[in-house]
């Protein structure tokens, strides 16, 4: 397993452009810490976002969460041109011939998809827990850690992204081509949840059951918006009369449902090397 994930590495070390992404992704997941300095000045006051509560524990697990699985797409990038450049520099057909079988090569592909979720989710573990201990109302211990199934969560999102990303990296062979296809797929759930919602049921809960098996839904599922758990956005609904019922737990079967398409995404990954013709 080290070889593989060794030559996958040494095929990252020599891209520039997936340095700069990858490196870019964690400076703007770091930058989540200035959002605590900023204050904007509102007649005689001046506003800070951290006195809103954002960075207290456990919320600041939910929010974290939530803001770093929006800069996933970055990692997305590279993954995509990862397959890419193996069709256009030719470097699949020299693995395999130089005796790489293709369940290795897409076990060292899979390997290196573990390894950015797995490095993401420790160092927004890292962010977060230093914010909060800096910033947080709440520091005891059974507070502090309490909600971490967010990060769980947000491990098993990236994976899975990351897996369905790899999947169209092989089935498109091209990057650009591989991420408008990924746009396109948001964009046909999304009228597929539309259509269902609003023309088939009607407005009932039936169209939400269907859509969480679909991919990017389920996907998005695990780590639901978190801005509207904040005092303030609840304190406001209540007073217009509207305020939110929406259930922001994570639930088993959510990350069953990606655990899934994980898989399926993978085995469609060889299965469709192990049929071209390379």
């Amino acid at each position: 397993m080290l070889r593989l994930l060794n030559i996958e590495f040494l095929k990252l070390r020599y891209s520039r452009s997936s340095k700069i992404l990858i490196l870019t992704y964690f400076i703007l997941i770091t930058f989540i810490a200035l959002i605590a300095s900023i204050e904007f000045p509102i007649g005689n006051i001046n506003f800070r976002i951290a006195d809103q509560g954002i960075f207290n524990f456990p919320f600041i697990w939910h929010f974290n969460s939530y803001i770093a699985a929006t800069l996933k797409l970055f990692l997305a990038i590279v993954i995509v041109s990862m397959m890419s450049n193996e069709y256009s520099n030719r470097t699949l057909k020299q693995n395999l011939i130089d005796g790489l079988s293709k369940k290795e090569f897409i076990l060292s592909k899979f390997i290196t998809v573990m390894v950015f979720s797995i490095v993401s989710t420790i160092f927004l573990f890292v962010v977060s827990l230093i914010l909060g201990l800096s910033f947080s109302d709440y520091n005891e211990f059974s507070i502090i850690f309490s909600d971490l199934e967010y990060i769980l969560a947000y491990f098993v999102k990236l994976t899975g992204f990351f897996a369905f990303c790899l999947f169209l990296g092989i089935l498109v062979k091209r990057s650009a081509f591989a991420l408008g296809f990924l746009f396109i797929w948001w964009i046909v759930e999304t009228i597929l949840y539309a259509i269902l919602k609003w023309r088939i049921f009607k407005g009932t809960d039936i169209a939400d059951k269907i859509v969480q098996f679909l991919p990017l839904e389920s996907m998005s599922n695990l780590v639901k918006e978190p801005f509207s758990r904040l005092n303030a956005v609840q304190s406001a609904a209540n007073q217009l009369g509207s305020a939110f019922e929406k259930d922001y737990s994570i639930h088993w079967y959510q990350i069953l449902i990606v655990i899934v398409w994980t898989v399926l995404f993978v085995y469609f990954s060889y299965a469709l090397l192990k049929k071209r013709d390379l």
